[in-house]
C-alpha cells in the first residue's frame, strides 16, 4: 500500500506529460502548421490541402490550372552527417586493452616500485580509463539514437506533408576519410534506419540515350515519392584537392550519381500546338565540390565542367522560354562577402608536399563557399543565363529558377542580382568589353526597384539535432494566367535531439510506472483477498465455537 501511495501521484503527473509530449513529437508538423505552400499563398489552403490528402482516396489533379496544391512539392533536408567509428575510441583505447596495459606496467615494474606504480595505475583507471569507457558507451547510445532522431524527421514530415520529391543536400555521412567498410556501414544505416523504405535514384532511369536528349518524367509521377535525390557533399567525397575516383565510385554505388539532370513536365494540353512544349521544371544535380582548383583529379574536374557545358548547350531551354524553371541542387553555397551569412568566405590548401596520391600538393583542402568565378560566370551566368548586357538574349534577364544548397549548418536565404545601374547595351557600345557586376543581399532585404534580374539561393539549415532538426518544404508550379513559374518555400523545425530523447525516456518512465501500478494493484488485491479469506475463517471458527457452546 505504501508503494501504491507513491506511484499514484507520480502517475497523475507523468502520464499527462508523457501523453502531451508524445503527441507533440509525433505530430510536430501539425502543431507548427508545417505544410507545402499553396499556389494561392493561403496558409489555410495549404493546411486544408494537406489534411485532404490524408482523408481522400481520390487522385488530386495538381497539374490543373485551378489546383491550390502544387504539383512539385520537394521535401528538402541537409547535412545529416551520420557519424560512426571516427567518433569512438580506437580498439586499442577501449577499456580491456587499457586495463591490460596498466597490469603489465605493474608486473614489469621493479619490485620496490610496484606499490607506487600500482597506485598510479589504479588512479589512472579510476580518473581516466573508466570515465572514457562510460563516455564511449554514451556515444554509442547517442549514435544509435541519432539515427532514429533523423529518421523521425524524415518519416514524420514525409507522412504528414506528402511530398512529390525528396532531396538531401549533401554531407550524408560525417567524414570522407572513413574506410570502405565504415562507409558501407554508414550507408546501410542511411538506407535502413534514417531513410528506411526509400530508395536511391537509379542511374538507369536518369541517363539519356544521347547527350543531346533530355530525360523527361511527368511532374506528378508517383514513383518519385519513394526516391531520395542525394547530393554529394565534402564529408561524402571530400574537397577538390583530395577527391579521388575511388571516393566518387563508392558514393555513386551507395547513393547515386553526383552529376545528372532531369526535366519534370506538365501533361500536354489538348489545345497546344505541335511545336509548343508544356511547362516543365529542369532539375540540375551538380557536384559543386569539383568546381574550384587545384584539384587532385583533373579527369573528374574536366568531366564535371563537361557535364555543366552539356546541360547549358543541350538540355537547357532558351532564356526567353518562360515555361521552363531551373532548379539547381548542390552542396556548396555561392560566393558572398563576409557579413551576408554566418560563414564568411574561407579557403584552405594542402601543404606543397608529396602525399602519395592522398591529396594534390597545394590543392584545395577546404572551402565554405564557391569562389567568385565558379559562382558568377560558372553558375549564375551559365545555368541561369543572366547578364548585365540588355542586348543579350532575353534582355539578359536569364531563366527563372532557384538554387538550393547546404553546407552552412546555420542556413541562409539570399538573392544574387544584377543591379539596375550595372546594366549596359553592347549594341550601343560594341567596342567596350564589360563584365557583369553581381551583388548579393539577404532575401528579406532585397529592394525590387534596385534589381534588374537575379536568382534566389536558399542555403538550408542542417537537420542535425544541434541545429534544431530543420527541413524545407518547397512548392513550385506554373501560373497559367501569368504565363510563368512561381514557387514558395517554408521551413519546419522539430527541435534538438534532446527533445526526442526526453520524450522517449518519459514514455519509458510512464510505462514503467503503469506496470508498477498494475503489479502493486495485483499484490494489494491478493493481500486483500487473503485477509478476507482469513477473516472468513476466523468468523467461521467463532461460529462453530458458539454452536458447541
Amino acid at each position: 500500500m505504501y508503494i501504491q501511495s507513491l506511484i499514484s501521484p507520480a502517475l497523475r503527473v507523468v502520464l499527462p506529460l508523457a501523453f502531451l509530449s508524445t503527441v507533440y513529437l509525433y505530430l510536430y508538423p501539425v502543431v507548427h502548421g508545417c505544410a507545402f505552400p499553396s499556389t494561392d499563398g493561403s496558409l489555410v489552403a495549404s493546411f486544408r490541402d494537406t489534411v485532404a490528402q490524408h482523408f481522400s482516396s481520390e487522385h488530386h489533379d495538381t497539374t490543373s490550372p485551378g489546383s491550390s496544391l502544387a504539383p512539385f512539392r520537394l521535401l528538402v533536408l541537409a547535412d545529416p552527417q551520420i557519424e560512426g567509428d571516427s567518433s569512438l575510441p580506437k580498439p586499442e583505447d577501449t577499456l580491456v586493452p587499457r586495463l591490460r596495459a596498466r597490469w603489465d606496467s605493474v608486473v614489469l615494474a621493479e619490485k620496490e616500485d610496484r606499490t607506487t606504480v600500482a597506485l598510479a595505475a589504479l588512479w589512472t583507471i579510476i580518473s581516466h580509463d573508466v570515465p572514457q569507457f562510460l563516455e564511449s558507451i554514451r556515444k554509442r547510445i547517442d549514435l544509435f539514437g541519432n539515427d532514429f532522431y533523423l529518421q523521425h524527421i524524415y518519416r514524420t514530415l514525409n507522412w504528414w506533408s506528402r511530398p512529390s520529391h525528396v532531396t538531401v543536400l549533401g554531407d550524408l555521412i560525417g567524414s570522407q576519410w572513413v574506410s570502405d567498410d565504415e562507409f558501407e556501414w554508414r550507408g546501410w544505416r542511411y538506407w535502413n534506419r534514417v531513410f528506411a523504405g526509400a530508395e536511391k535514384v537509379d542511374e538507369s532511369i536518369i541517363t539519356p540515350e544521347e547527350e543531346q536528349k533530355e530525360t523527361i518524367f511527368a511532374i506528378d509521377d508517383e514513383d518519385w515519392k519513394k526516391r531520395i535525390i542525394n547530393i554529394a557533399g565534402n564529408h561524402d567525397i571530400g574537397y577538390a584537392g583530395d577527391i579521388s575516383e575511388a571516393k566518387i565510385e563508392r558514393f555513386e554505388r551507395m547513393f547515386g550519381k553526383v552529376n545528372w539532370d532531369i526535366r519534370f513536365e506538365y501533361p500536354t494540353s489538348s489545345n497546344e500546338t505541335e511545336d509548343a512544349k508544356p511547362p516543365s521544371l529542369h532539375m540540375v544535380v551538380l557536384n559543386s565540390m569539383m568546381l574550384d582548383t587545384p584539384a587532385l583529379s583533373t579527369d573528374i574536374q574536366s568531366a564535371t565542367y563537361a557535364y555543366l557545358n552539356s546541360v547549358i548547350t543541350h538540355r537547357s531551354r532558351p532564356v526567353e522560354d518562360k515555361t521552363s524553371f531551373s532548379l539547381t541542387l548542390t552542396h556548396l553555397p555561392l560566393f558572398k562577402k563576409a557579413g551576408v551569412c554566418v560563414d564568411p568566405p574561407h579557403f584552405d590548401f594542402w601543404p606543397n608536399v608529396d602525399s602519395g596520391g592522398v591529396f594534390h600538393p597545394h590543392g584545395l583542402r577546404e572551402q565554405n563557399h564557391l569562389s567568385r568565378h565558379a559562382s558568377e560566370p560558372g553558375l549564375l551566368e551559365s545555368i541561369y543565363g543572366m547578364k548585365g548586357d540588355v542586348a543579350a538574349a532575353g534582355l539578359g534577364k536569364g531563366r527563372s529558377g532557384l538554387i538550393l544548397n547546404g553546407h552552412d549548418h546555420e542556413g541562409c536565404d539570399t538573392f544574387h542580382y544584377i543591379p539596375v545601374d550595372g546594366t549596359w547595351n553592347s549594341s550601343a557600345e560594341p567596342i567596350q568589353e564589360r563584365k557583369t557586376r553581381w551583388k548579393v543581399s539577404r532575401w528579406t532585404e532585397v529592394k525590387a526597384e534596385r534589381t534588374y534580374t537575379g536568382v534566389r539561393e536558399v542555403t538550408l539549415r542542417s537537420m542535425m539535432g544541434e541545429f534544431g532538426g530543420n527541413a524545407g518544404l518547397l512548392s513550385a508550379w506554373f501560373d497559367f494566367g501569368a504565363g510563368e513559374w512561381r514557387y514558395s518555400i517554408q521551413t519546419c523545425k522539430l527541435g534538438t535531439q534532446y527533445i526526442w530523447w526526453a520524450v522517449h525516456i518519459l514514455d519509458l518512465i510512464a510505462g514503467a510506472l503503469v506496470v508498477a501500478a498494475a503489479v502493486s494493484s495485483m499484490i494489494s488485491e491478493r493481500q486483500r483477498q487473503a485477509q478476507s479469506s482469513d477473516s472468513q475463517k476466523v468468523t467461521a471458527q467463532k461460529a462453530n465455537k458458539d454452536k458447541k457452546a
